[in-house]
């Protein structure tokens, strides 16, 4: 019963996701090369050129569809010429949905595969 309703859960959102999205999205062809590498690193499981890159991602400003914590993780995206980590992440939600964010989380686009 738990196992279904974690799944259920999931899938919902999942499903708030994509409504969020909308035409927020952005295909994955058309992220920068260091965010498609990104990506990559994340499907495969690292290594990480980051030591937080995986972090819980919490969401405190609620853009993205409310989970519970630990549902969200997030990822540095490379900044060519940055001293730092830059303002570009990736976050990975646990049903493998996918967010772009250039502003250091004022905006997301949802990742269309």
């Amino acid at each position: 019963m738990a196992r279904r309703l974690r799944a259920l859960l999931l899938l919902l959102i999942a499903i708030a996701g994509w409504a969020v999205a909308g035409s927020d999205s952005i295909a994955v062809g058309d992220l920068p090369p260091q965010a498609r590498e990104t990506l990559r690193l994340i499907e495969s499981g690292g290594p990480f050129p980051y030591r937080r890159d995986g972090v819980v991602f919490g969401n405190r400003e609620r853009r993205l569809p409310m989970a519970p914590r630990g549902y969200y993780h997030e990822y540095t995206v490379p900044t060519p010429g940055a001293g730092d980590r830059g303002a570009r992440r990736i976050i990975a939600g646990a049903a493998h949905e996918r967010y772009y964010t250039d502003d250091h989380y004022r905006t997301f686009r949802r990742i269309r595969e």
